[in-house]
This record gives C-alpha cells, sequence and structure tokens, in this order.
C-alpha cells in the first residue's frame, strides 16, 4: 500500500506552507494547542515526492475524518480542490440555487451547524454495524460537537412555537433522530466559534498526513487498475495537468487505494471523467471508455424544503439549536434568523420532507473538472412528495403563526396561497427549494459494494453522501462525519485481517 507521487509538468517552486492555526486554530474545546499536519498550496508548491500509503481526493465532511482514522496506520495524501473557506454557488437544471463546499473541511464550513445522529431504522437499511456506529458518532462528537450549554431567545421562541403548533413531545437535548421537538448538537462551540470536519486532522497522526490545497483531481486515469490520480491547479489551465501515482501499479488493488471523498456533486462527476459511467453520455464527450457503469450520476436526491419568511426588530443571527421532528418522521422543521442587510435581520423557518421518492440525475456539463455537473433533482415529481409537501406546509404555516414565532415578527410570515389542496400544490411545486442535503450519484449497491469500492474497478473506493441509498431524514452532516471516522476504521480492520491472513503485504 504505498504511493510515490511524481508530478508533472516537473517546475519547482519553494514550499509554501499554510499555517493550520489559519483553518482551525487551536482546539478551544480542550484548550490545547494540537500538533497540525502539513498542509501545502498546491499553487505555490508543485515540487513534492513523498512516499503515501493511502490517497484520498476531498477533504471534505467524510475525506477529513477518514484521513485522520486512516493515519493512524498509513501515511496519507488528502488532496483538497479548495482553500480557505467561500461557498461556490450553483443553480440546477430546473433553477433551484444551490451550494458547494469548495474549502477544506467541505460543507461542514459553510452549515449552519446543527448536528443529529441519523435515526436507528437508516443504520439499520445501511447494513452498518450498529456498534462501530454509535463509537464512530462518539468521536466526531468528543472532538467537535458542542452541547449548547443555553438557547438563545430566539430558539427559545422556536422551541415553544413547535410544541404550541403540535411537535410533541418535547425531548430536551437529545444526539438521535427521535419524533418531537428536541435541542441537537453543534459544530459552534459555546464561545460562538465554528468546528470543522478539517479540524478532525488534529486527531490523527500529523506525521502520517499531507494536504494539498487549491488542487483539483481531474481523473484516476485510464484504466481498470486505479494507479493514481491526475489533477489540475484549481486555478490554473486545465490542460496542465499533474500525476500523482502508486508504486506498486500493477498490485495496486492489494498494495492501497484511492478513496474519492468528493461528495455528491464531485464525486460522479470525476468518476465520467475517469471514463467510468454510462457509455453514450461518456461518448458525447469523447471521454475514452475504462467501464460501462450505469449508475453513476443516477440515483441523486434532495430533499424538497418550503421556507417562509418574516423581517424582525432582532438584530442578530444564531445558530441552529431547535429542530421539530413531526408526522411520523416525515417532516423536518428548522429555523433561524439570518442577517438581510447591514441593519435588517429576517426570521427564515423552513421544513423539508425528510424522505423523499422522487430521483433524479447527475450528468456532464464539459470536461473540466472544476465547473459545475449539470443536476436534475427532479424536486416533487412524485405524487406523494407533492401531497406530503402540502401537508408539510400546514403545519410550517401553524409554526410560523404561532404565539412565539410572531413576537418576533415586524411583517406577517410570507403565505401567498388559499387553503385549498390544489393551491398549496401549485403553491410547492412553485416555491420547493433545497436545504443543502443531497445525496446520491455513487450509490451502493449500483456502483460501489458494502466496502464502497467501485464495482469492475481494483483499488478505488467511494466514501461520502453520493453512495447513500437515502436521505438520513435529518441534518446529514453528523452521518457523513460519523461515515468517513467508520470506513477508516473498517479499512484499517481489512488491512490487519488480511496481513494477519499472509494474503496481502502488511504496509
Amino acid at each position: 500500500m504505498a504511493i510515490f507521487l511524481v508530478y508533472t509538468p516537473k517546475d519547482t517552486v519553494d514550499a509554501a506552507k499554510i499555517s493550520f492555526s489559519k483553518l482551525g486554530g487551536k482546539d478551544n474545546r480542550c484548550g490545547a494547542c494540537l500538533k497540525r499536519p502539513a498542509i501545502h498550496d498546491f499553487r505555490r508548491h508543485r515540487s513534492l515526492r513523498q512516499v503515501i500509503r493511502l490517497h484520498c481526493c476531498g477533504g471534505g465532511t467524510a475525506g477529513c475524518p477518514l484521513a485522520a482514522t486512516l493515519s493512524e496506520r498509513f501515511s496519507v495524501l488528502l488532496v483538497e480542490r479548495g482553500g480557505l473557506p467561500y461557498g461556490n454557488v450553483f443553480i440546477t437544471n430546473k433553477g433551484v440555487p444551490n451550494h458547494r463546499g469548495r474549502v477544506l473541511g467541505g460543507s461542514s464550513a459553510i452549515n449552519f451547524g446543527f448536528y443529529s445522529r441519523a435515526s436507528d431504522d437508516f443504520v439499520t437499511r445501511a447494513g452498518w454495524n450498529k456498534k462501530l456506529v454509535k463509537e464512530a458518532y462518539e468521536w466526531v462528537e468528543s472532538r467537535i460537537v458542542s452541547i449548547p450549554n443555553k438557547l438563545t431567545k430566539f430558539q427559545c421562541a422556536l422551541k415553544l412555537g413547535l410544541l404550541e403548533a403540535g411537535v410533541l413531545p418535547y425531548n430536551g437535548f437529545s444526539w438521535e433522530h427521535i419524533e418531537g421537538t428536541k435541542i441537537g448538537g453543534s459544530l459552534f462551540d459555546n464561545c460562538g466559534e465554528r468546528h470543522t470536519a478539517a479540524d478532525l486532522l488534529q486527531s490523527g497522526n500529523p506525521d502520517n498526513i499531507m494536504v494539498l490545497l487549491n488542487a483539483t483531481a481531474k481523473s484516476k486515469g485510464n484504466e481498470s487498475i486505479v494507479n493514481g490520480i491526475r489533477f489540475i491547479e484549481s486555478g490554473g489551465s486545465p490542460n496542465q495537468t499533474y500525476e500523482a501515482y502508486l508504486k506498486h501499479p500493477t498490485n495496486s488493488g492489494k498494495q492501497g487505494d484511492v478513496i474519492l471523498s468528493a461528495g455528491t456533486l464531485g464525486s460522479p462527476q470525476i468518476l465520467m471523467l475517469s471514463g467510468i459511467g454510462p457509455k453514450s453520455h461518456l461518448k458525447n464527450f469523447g471521454i475514452p471508455l475504462v467501464l460501462d457503469l450505469e449508475g453513476v450520476g443516477q440515483e441523486m436526491q434532495d430533499n424538497p424544503a418550503i421556507v417562509t419568511s418574516a423581517t424582525t426588530r432582532y438584530q442578530f443571527s444564531n445558530t441552529l439549536q431547535v429542530a421539530g421532528v413531526a408526522e411520523d418522521f416525515r417532516f423536518l422543521y428548522e429555523g433561524i434568523i439570518v442577517p438581510t442587510s447591514f441593519n435588517a435581520s429576517a426570521i427564515v423557518i423552513a421544513g423539508k420532507i425528510a424522505v423523499p421518492e422522487s430521483r433524479g440525475k447527475l450528468e456532464l456539463n464539459n470536461t473540466d473538472p472544476r465547473q459545475n455537473p449539470l443536476v436534475e433533482f427532479n424536486y416533487l415529481e412524485s405524487e406523494k412528495d407533492l401531497e406530503e409537501c402540502v401537508e408539510m406546509v400546514r403545519l410550517l404555516e401553524k409554526i410560523a403563526r404561532s404565539k412565539p414565532i410572531t413576537c418576533f415578527m415586524s411583517t406577517q410570515p410570507q403565505f401567498n396561497f388559499y387553503s385549498g389542496p390544489r393551491d398549496l400544490g401549485n403553491f410547492c411545486i412553485e416555491n420547493a427549494r433545497t436545504i443543502y442535503h443531497y445525496h446520491g450519484g455513487c450509490a451502493v449497491g449500483s456502483v460501489v459494494d458494502k466496502d464502497y469500492k467501485v464495482y469492475g474497478i481494483k483499488g478505488l473506493r467511494i466514501i461520502d453522501s453520493s453512495a447513500f441509498l437515502e436521505s438520513p431524514g435529518t441534518n446529514p452532516a453528523a452521518t457523513v462525519l460519523m461515515l468517513g471516522r467508520y470506513q477508516g476504521i473498517k479499512i484499517l480492520e481489512e488491512r490487519e485481517s488480511a496481513s494477519a491472513l499472509g494474503t496481502q503485504p502488511y504496509p
């Protein structure tokens, strides 16, 4: 399991390490400064030669805990297309604005920070080991998740509004996804500082982790045995390609893995650019076919949400602390105050369908890996989803018009519809939007097996939310963070077992 890095063309630039403190600082939750992994900005550091034993593409919500876990035994190269935190806005084919996290830490660096575990039923259907899942959640929680020591004024009002609207019972604080109104964990600590997946790199072996920023993965080569990756500088020419090879490419399936953790929108895109995907679609872009794998880019899902807002006289913003889980886990409700200008704010309350039925697809837009792919989520295409949206909106209106919530409003909430099912249905179709909880595109069973290995390709795994068959129901960040740790442990156990049996060289 060795990867020897050879970057071409061989232009050399002086190394320029980035201080990890700029991307997380000291661990304020434990009050100690920890040793940082080596972090390099590829824009200023193109000459790297180092023996690496595992290679992760994507330093996001799953990739960082995965790399930290694997570094306990192996040296790891973590390739991240982004750098410092900022969002990359894109719009789906049907005109719904969306975001991608282009930064070390991924979407955990730009979300609202609410943390809640998936339900036991979801874990069972995923076929995961429940004991190991619990341990993986606890590993994440002990490092970057906080329990709110008190609710903000608006979150307290939201709690009371949910209860007044009938989202019962009140469960207090809970890590679990349970029906009723609850307080969840937060990626923001009680001093207001955000902690992201990138902070988890400090929990690995810093001597075994190299992070390469501003390097966009372009492809996995063009063979059925993965022997490395090709990537480009994120802000450079797409025609100037750099490469990282496995030291023993003929044995890459045994000696090492390339692990793709580029997220729901990135992982299927990179597979297609590597010649792995629907044959006819790849032919349209002149991409040489490596494997005709029809499931790549399919089974795309996003939770359709309806959002209502109203101006407020309160000039502050706050994180998500409270959520309502209603109607047999079918609906999730959350709210927050956000700034709309320098001196104005708005209350935003959202309801989402927890487990939608409608599915869409992802396709290439071009062959530039830095550009967004084309995505269709087909919001509310299913009649069942539309009926559930109507039901969800009725409860959303009750919450928004509850006395505790209206006390914060200086205008009435925006509900411009009549009460009939047809009017509500049209309202849902016209106003459905994302809540940034999408998944699919590399689903277990169609693209990867239960060990997250890509069918028909040796030495390649995909470990991120693109492999989910369904939504976790609640905010997915906790489950994606857990997945990185969980699968990292599984890989370590797999390597140890194989070594004990003498079926592969022990790294």
